[in-house]
């Protein structure tokens, strides 16, 4: 990066190295869903630990949300660019209807 470039950090950039460590568990679990299967283990064990993987990443995902929103979003309202603010207002609406699987 030359000296003219300026680093950018997102809402979560606090937070990175919880957040990396959070990541770090849910891969742990899902080896071992992957063992559980390779092992021909019943089936509603298996089922019980996707959905604990299928909620620490929609809890990770909601708390990248909010940072997005106290971040991103903020900044650009207070900003005072319109453009700017509008174009965050509909990132922030795509984003929510995708992470919530809304058509």
């Amino acid at each position: 990066m030359s000296a003219t470039e300026e680093h950018v950090h997102y809402g979560y950039h606090e937070q990175k190295d919880a957040l990396v460590k959070r990541l770090h568990r849910i891969e742990g679990q899902v080896r071992g869903i992957e063992k559980m299967v390779a092992e021909d283990r019943y089936c509603i064990d298996i089922l019980t630990q996707i959905g604990a993987v299928t909620t620490a990443l929609e809890s990770l995902g909601y708390r990248i949300l909010d940072d997005h929103v106290k971040h991103c979003v903020a900044g650009a309202l207070a900003s005072g660019d319109e453009a700017e603010a509008q174009a965050k207002a509909a990132e922030l609406l795509d984003a929510v209807h995708r992470f919530a699987k809304v058509k």
